[in-house]
């Protein structure tokens, strides 16, 4: 069965961290990525990583968030520091066999995706 599984979401003032958690089974993901949607807005990609070494970041997370990867546990991290209030949405895993370059952000290009877990930071 395949099958992507989220967790770590939760509430946290602004400035504060969270980390979330991705676990992928059924199949051995070659990319992972983070996705969030906000209320009224267009889902975003946050953070991909392609096998465990080449990461990429949409340029409002740079400097704060940090993907990272347990290869064997097809396992994907976002680390997430400073939080603001504008980080608030669902957030949520997509993992392929593919990777899909300077397009990774595009969440139509992602096959397996997770049910997702809420952030929520406030002022």
């Amino acid at each position: 069965e395949v099958d992507v599984v989220e967790s770590g979401g939760g509430s946290v003032q602004a400035g504060g961290s969270l980390r979330l958690s991705c676990s992928g089974s059924g199949l051995t993901y070659t990319s992972m990525a983070w996705f969030r949607q906000a209320p009224g807005k267009e889902c975003e990609g946050v953070a991909g990583i392609y096998y465990s070494e080449s990461t990429y970041y949409v340029d409002s997370v740079k400097d704060r968030f940090t993907i990272s990867r347990d290869y064997g546990k097809n396992t994907v991290y976002l680390q997430m520091n400073s939080l603001k209030p504008e980080d608030t949405a669902m957030y949520y895993c997509a993992a392929d066999m593919s990777w899909y370059g300077d397009h990774w952000y595009e969440p139509a290009k992602w096959n397996y995706w997770g049910q997702g877990t809420q952030v929520t930071v406030s002022s």
